[in-house]
């Protein structure tokens, strides 16, 4: 069944095969160069703009979340800052009134020490009537008692005597206002 094939035609049909598979490997090598050599610039720029693609959408990403943790302090910030505007409204508010406060304290305490002063030197006035009046009681009464006791008399006095000659027809009543006159002439 076999066919008996001459040994050489074996051998030609194997040196075929095996110089074929050279060739094509020799082919396929500078065929490669070729073909890089020869790569359509459109595909080059394709690959490119896939690539920033990727890299834009890379970057988008990153920009989202950074644009979400931005709003969120944004936020933050703004009821951080309406927070403090009330607190120092507030605190204004309260500032105003301890300044009108303050100013009707001031008032009333100038009143008030007006008003002291007034009767510090009412106080003082009283006091030196008060001191007079001790004075001339004390003065009366160191006279009364020495009238009394007969060491002063007023009836040696050159000047009672003359008044005793030119009032004589006088009433008792002006005998008393002339002592009342002699005393005090005689405490000055």
């Amino acid at each position: 069944m076999f066919v008996e094939l001459p040994q050489n035609l074996i051998l030609m049909v194997a040196g075929a095969f095996l110089l074929g598979w050279i060739l094509s490997v020799i082919n396929s090598r500078i065929g490669d160069k070729t073909r890089a050599r020869k790569r359509d610039p459109r595909d080059d720029r394709i690959r490119s703009l896939e690539a920033d693609l990727r890299v834009s959408i890379a970057d988008l990403e990153v920009a989202r979340s950074k644009a979400t943790t931005l709003a969120t302090e944004l936020e933050d910030s703004l009821d951080g800052a309406e927070k403090r505007d009330n607190v120092i409204t507030k605190q204004q508010l309260k500032l105003d009134e301890t300044t009108k406060d303050l100013k009707e304290s001031v008032l009333k305490t100038r009143e008030l020490r007006a008003d002291l002063s007034d009767r510090a030197t009412e106080n003082v006035k009283s006091e030196v009537k008060l001191r007079e009046v001790e004075t001339e009681l004390s003065v009366a009464q160191a006279s009364t008692d020495m009238i009394a006791t007969g060491v002063l008399d007023y009836s040696l006095t050159p000047h009672r005597e003359n008044r005793r000659k030119t009032d004589v027809d006088n009433d008792d009543d002006d005998d008393d206002d002339s002592e009342e006159s002699d005393l005090s002439t005689a405490v000055t």
